[in-house]
């Protein structure tokens, strides 16, 4: 499965970011190998809105399967799921160990909003 994980820098030792629409990466990795696919640049992460339904948009065109992440507001968990992406929450430490955690059956799927809107202008 091509999952993305939430990230603040590029790379499978990149630290997970908790937000969704405004994490400065997506790291893309293929959960069976564990390989690195793709770190993509978040077009959204300074959008004056928006950002989480345009940061759904940006995993879609890259054919992500699955989202790993922290916080997911309503709008973005919205776009994700019309996407048909697979929301799963409880990223923490690197992009490894999140990884390791899917691989473990330790991610949470995530079926509405984990916060309110626009939770994610606060920097966390």
């Amino acid at each position: 499965m091509k999952m993305a994980i939430c990230a603040r820098s590029e790379g499978l030792k990149a630290e997970v970011d908790q937000r969704f629409g405004r994490c400065p990466y997506f790291v893309v990795v293929e959960t069976e190998t564990g390989e690195l696919l793709e770190s993509i640049s978040n077009e959204a992460v300074g959008a004056s809105g928006g950002a989480g339904p345009q940061a759904a948009q940006l995993l879609s065109r890259h054919g992500v399967d699955a989202v790993a992440l922290g916080n997911v507001g309503p709008n973005a968990v919205g776009a994700l799921n019309a996407a048909k992406i697979q929301v799963l929450s409880g990223v923490e430490g690197t992009v490894e160990n999140t990884l390791q955690k899917f691989n473990a059956g330790n991610l949470t799927a995530v079926s509405g909003a984990t916060v309110e809107p626009h939770s994610g202008m606060k920097q966390q």
